[in-house]
């Protein structure tokens, strides 16, 4: 289990990111809890993106929203998760998979908590299909940070713009196929800049314990 799943350089900078992206994802779970349309911000947005799109910007938005539905994720995690097992990297196995699915996961539980709904009591907040393609994404620029020996502000910049790219692109397919309105988007997106700093923390942690307790077994056993 050794190589580190995400860069120690990044810890600080990722930690503050995740609480502010905790808190916004706190601030309109609040703003928005039970509420069933979209608020003032939502509609600068909504109809002229829903109205402005037509063929092919239309079937990339539905290609796009693709990689959010299970099929299109498995897809993606499995082939990365493979990727890594091949460059001998299990941590950084773990964490595509633990921090794709912690994601996905908060969510979940998530919707129903804050209750707000569109399109006939569908639960839309925040929304599944940005966190995961936001933390997807966000890992493997976790990852390729640490390949590439980034330092703090460059490998910071490049890792916050992976997943703004990320964020951006499912957003605006969520928001054109009118799946969600763009306050879910932001929250999702936060969602996911809360959940993968802590599961990657989470992953080198354990892993170092484990990798411990494996070094602490074989001295015993060469006495």
């Amino acid at each position: 289990m050794t190589g580190r799943s995400a860069p120690v350089v990044l810890r600080v900078s990722l930690g503050l990111i995740a609480v502010l992206a905790a808190l916004v994802v706190v601030v309109l779970g609040v703003l928005y809890a039970g509420r069933d349309g979209p608020g003032m911000v939502d509609k600068w947005f909504v109809q002229p993106m829903a109205e402005g799109v037509r063929p092919p910007w239309w079937n990339v938005a539905l290609a796009t929203d693709f990689l959010g539905e299970p099929a299109g994720a498995a897809t993606l995690v499995v082939a990365a998760v493979t990727g890594c097992l091949l460059l001998r990297r299990p941590r950084a196995a773990v964490l595509v998979g633990a921090g794709a699915g912690m994601t996905v996961v908060s969510t979940i539980l998530l919707k129903p908590v804050v209750g707000r709904t569109i399109h006939d009591g569908n639960l839309s907040y925040p929304s599944g299909h940005t966190a995961f393609l936001t933390a997807f994404v966000l890992v493997v620029a976790l990852l390729a940070t640490g390949r590439l020996g980034l330092g703090r502000t460059t490998g910071t910049l490049f890792v916050l713009a992976a997943a703004l790219v990320a964020g951006v692109a499912m957003g605006w397919a969520q928001v054109t196929l009118g799946a969600h309105y763009p306050t879910d988007v932001l929250g999702g997106w936060c969602t996911a800049l809360a959940v993968v700093p802590a599961t990657a923390w989470l992953v080198d942690t354990m892993a170092d314990r484990l990798v411990g307790r494996m070094a602490d077994a074989g001295r015993r056993e060469r006495r």
